[in-house]
């Protein structure tokens, strides 16, 4: 059984409240607090349904576009010196090269940034 349903790009996680007999959810990989109940799944699902297009409808209200989670598919143009050195990165720790590149970013992101100089700087 999933505990996951998604809605016009957004999935929301599925928890029982034993206390309340009730269905919790809040919508996953995004900043903004998305969350709604239902003590039933029929009810749950509208209610998760309505809780999204209230939350696009009152974003574009305020003129702010809605944040949209993260597709997990990501385009990279590269030197080709870096993606021949990626490769054999990935190669010698085992893994693909999409496993190693998610591994290496997902470190990055942790880290405080860096100002990175833009192309015309360096």
């Amino acid at each position: 059984m999933s505990n996951f349903m998604s809605y016009k790009g957004y999935t929301t996680s599925m928890v029982y409240d034993t206390e309340d007999k009730i269905i919790v959810g809040r919508v996953q990989d995004v900043d903004d607090i998305i969350s709604f109940h239902g003590e039933s799944v029929a009810e749950f699902e509208s209610n998760f349904q309505a809780a999204i297009d209230d939350y696009l409808a009152a974003s574009e209200e305020l003129g702010s576009p809605p944040e949209k989670p993260a597709s997990g598919k990501v385009m990279l143009r590269i030197a080709p010196e870096v993606h021949a050195a990626a490769l054999k990165a990935a190669a010698r720790s085992g893994t693909s090269l999409n496993k190693w590149a998610e591994s290496a970013l997902g470190r990055a992101a942790r880290k405080a940034p860096a100002r990175v100089p833009a192309r015309s700087e360096a």
